[in-house]
């Protein structure tokens, strides 16, 4: 008999260039040594701005994909670049729900899951998720990669409106919230007091050690003698969560001061989603010399990159302290130093300490950056900067993440049997 879980999640291969892919890539990839198929529920590829086939080949054979008909309102209903509010409601990718609750009802008749899971962000695989579990009656596991509301987010307080309607729909519908760190669950403890603590629980991040394997293949050479610092921030560096102001403001000053210049320093901002903006502000701060804007590349050649970095860069606004990033936990393998800017009472700033690092500075404050980044330099070029703990390294693997995540959906298990699994897979276009 085997146990099946059906996982709604807009983020999943073909889609590129966003952390959410990993967490429900791999808890597919490895449910299975765990006793558990995985459906999985997702967006047809037109949806999605930026895709290619880098991590298709890593969905595991006894995983069944289903991609639901889907849409981006900002691209497919825009007009001259526009498009009205209301079609983007509770988000752009509102269209999917017209094609993955029926695919959603269609899995469970053919396929028999006994647990519902479904991962935010988007807000509508949330709404998804809970319709489907109205309609089924499945025990439904809902998993928070960030938390889905804030005081001031969404921005709009329409949206907020609505979002927040959709968040506390599902918190009282799920028989399990799983949020990706410690302050998150404090949040939603604290927001929905009327619920049993129990019904919140935490599971973070993590790395695959599968890819850094295939990524120390492709590793270039270590920098050779002479050549400047490489520091290496990859991903999104969003204008309010990731301010890179301040940070450009300090790389000024110290470039105007003399106390670094492009033969000792090169900060590589790799896939920052917002090159316009970021470009911008090296050119207003006399820095293009120091900072070069990198673009997007496959992921274990990212993951390549992280290796060999001489430094690897972390930027994350207080307005975030009950977040981590994804790539955090990356950082951690890859056994570089690491120069986190980010509030000091934060969860990134907590779990970096946990795990020996403390090569840390504020991100909203010029003075401290160019005093964190000046030691930083000291200690990295000395050989003393402090590297990870090889157990924290170890505790944070998608393996050890996912043994985790079965042992919750074992929790919530009704008390039928599962049904035996039909002959093969398939992946439905």
């Amino acid at each position: 008999m085997v146990k099946r879980v059906l996982m709604v999640a807009f983020h999943f291969p073909p889609l590129r260039g966003s952390s959410g892919i990993q967490r429900t890539l791999k808890f597919a990839q490895y449910l299975p040594a765990q006793g558990w198929q995985p459906l999985v529920l997702s967006a047809h590829p037109r949806a999605y701005l930026n895709q290619g086939p880098d991590q298709l080949a890593e969905i595991p054979p006894e995983a069944i994909v289903r991609r639901a008909f889907a849409f981006d309102s900002g691209r497919h209903l825009s007009w001259r670049g526009r498009y009205l509010g209301f079609t983007a409601w509770p988000d752009r990718f509102v269209g999917w729900c017209l094609g993955a609750i029926p695919a959603g009802l269609s899995l469970v008749r053919q396929y028999r899951p006994q647990v519902l899971w479904s991962t935010h962000p988007i807000a509508s695989a949330i709404l998804i998720g809970l319709v489907l579990h109205k309609l089924t009656r499945l025990p439904w596991v809902l998993d928070f990669r960030d938390p889905m509301t804030d005081t001031d987010y969404p921005r709009d307080p329409r949206v907020r409106a609505i979002w927040r309607w959709i968040e506390r729909k599902a918190v009282h519908n799920a028989a399990l919230v799983v949020c990706n760190t410690p302050s998150a669950v404090v949040t939603y403890t604290t927001r929905y007091p009327e619920l049993p603590r129990s019904r919140f629980t935490m599971l973070e991040n993590g790395y695959d050690e599968e890819n850094f394997r295939n990524a120390g293949a492709q590793a270039q050479p270590a920098r050779a003698p002479g050549q400047p610092f490489t520091l290496v921030h990859s991903g999104i560096i969003y204008p309010s969560e990731r301010d890179p102001v301040p940070l450009m403001r300090a790389l000024g000053e110290l470039k105007a001061a003399g106390a670094i210049d492009a033969s000792q320093l090169h900060i590589v901002l790799r896939a920052t989603a917002h090159d316009d903006y970021v470009d911008a502000l090296l050119q207003e701060h006399d820095i293009r010399d120091l900072v070069s804007l990198a673009p997007h590349v496959p992921y274990q050649v990212a993951l390549a990159e992280m290796l060999t970095a001489d430094g690897l860069l972390v930027l994350q606004a207080s307005n975030c302290n009950h977040q981590i990033p994804a790539k955090l936990y990356e950082y951690l393998r890859a056994g570089r130093p690491i120069l986190a800017l980010t509030d000091a009472v934060g969860d990134t700033a907590a779990t970096l300490r946990a795990a020996g690092v403390d090569t840390i500075a504020p991100l909203d404050d010029s003075e401290g950056i160019k005093r964190g980044l000046l030691h930083f330099l000291q200690l990295a070029r000395a050989g003393q900067a402090p590297l990870p703990a090889a157990a924290a390294v170890a505790g944070a693997s998608r393996q050890a993440r996912t043994v985790e995540l079965a042992r919750m959906l074992d929790s919530v298990l009704p008390q039928t049997q599962a049904v035996p699994a039909p002959a093969g897979s398939t992946e439905e276009a």
